[in-house]
């Protein structure tokens, strides 16, 4: 069970690679998002909004993880090449390795061209931040921090809870990855309610996160020429002045690799906010940058996925 349980992920993975989510099918993280956004106009309101939270987490990863778990069992107890392809589907249409890829592009073409108002139009699809009045370099900006965070929360976090549990290991974390991007904020609205969500978020992804900010620090090309040592001890101390207990070891990874500054100033709904900077600012920030960000996101997922396999395998050899 378990090589044909690596295999399925090996398909999954490369599947997602080259075909991605066809445009327009419909897709179980939009029937997820569905029912919290039902769910959370139920129970958002009135006392004990934390509670009631932790009961929407708990109902919400139950439900995925039982039916994504059925439906691998029965496709195994079909066929053990059913269950392959099955369970490989499900994991491709978990990650976003040509999704993530598509969105950076979309932004970096009209960039390049001279077109900031399709830029901006088009970062405004994958960024929550105000857009309308990025230069080059603060529509650059945003596009590698998005593709760096994501590469973790779209690829290599989904990987690693795959290979623990298989698709409805993937699948669990998808869905508490959907709560938190939904009611995980720190606004009066959510502060009390998404706080189980935004917290099992970040355990869930602290592992895997600082294993793919490593391999960046480690394996991704040093556009930058900075000396190995510095860039370990930079990535480390600035991983840990980023908001995000997870997302900083990934852009301050980004960051080093390319010789860039990354954080600052953003707006989000006209509210402004300051971020510390990360990242040593050798080189100014330019378009060509985010496809120097997205090659860096591909090389890694591939090379997580490697090592783990590898990892994977040697363990079940042994035992």
């Amino acid at each position: 069970m378990i090589p044909a349980h690596f295999l399925a992920i090996a398909i999954g993975f490369f599947l997602d690679r080259l075909i991605g989510d066809p445009p327009n099918w419909p897709h179980p993280v939009r029937w997820i998002g569905q029912f919290i956004s039902y769910m959370t106009d139920i129970l958002n309101k009135g006392r004990f909004r934390t509670l009631k939270g932790a009961f929407l987490l708990l109902v919400t990863v139950s439900l995925v993880f039982i039916v994504v778990f059925m439906i691998v069992i029965l496709s195994y107890e079909i066929h053990i090449f059913v269950g392959i392809a099955v369970e490989g589907v499900l994991v491709a249409i978990g990650l976003a390795q040509k999704s993530l890829r598509d969105a950076a592009l979309d932004v970096y073409e009209p960039l390049v061209n001279g077109d900031l108002q399709e830029a901006r139009h088009k970062l405004s699809w994958i960024v929550g931040r105000d857009t309308d009045r990025l230069n080059e370099r603060e529509i650059t900006r945003a596009t590698v921090e998005t593709v760096s965070e994501n590469t973790a929360d779209g690829i290599t976090s989904p990987l690693f809870w795959a290979f623990l549990f298989g698709a409805p290991g993937l699948w669990l974390y998808k869905a508490v990855n959907t709560l938190d991007s939904m009611i995980g904020y720190r606004d009066e609205r959510y502060k009390a309610f998404g706080k189980f969500s935004a917290k099992t978020d970040d355990v869930l992804n602290f592992i895997p996160a600082r294993i793919t900010g490593l391999l960046i620090i480690c394996y991704a090309p040093n556009r930058g020429g900075i000396p190995f040592l510095k860039r370990l001890t930079g990535w480390i101390r600035d991983a840990r002045r980023h908001a995000s207990p997870n997302s900083g070891y990934m852009e301050a990874a980004t960051a080093w690799q390319l010789g860039i500054q990354l954080g600052g100033a953003s707006t989000y709904r006209g509210v402004k906010s300051e971020r510390p900077t990360i990242g040593p600012s050798e080189v100014s920030l330019n378009a060509k940058h985010i496809k120097e960000a997205v090659f860096e996101m591909h090389f890694i997922s591939f090379l997580f996925w490697l090592t783990i396999t590898t990892i994977g395998v040697l363990i079940h050899a042994i035992t």
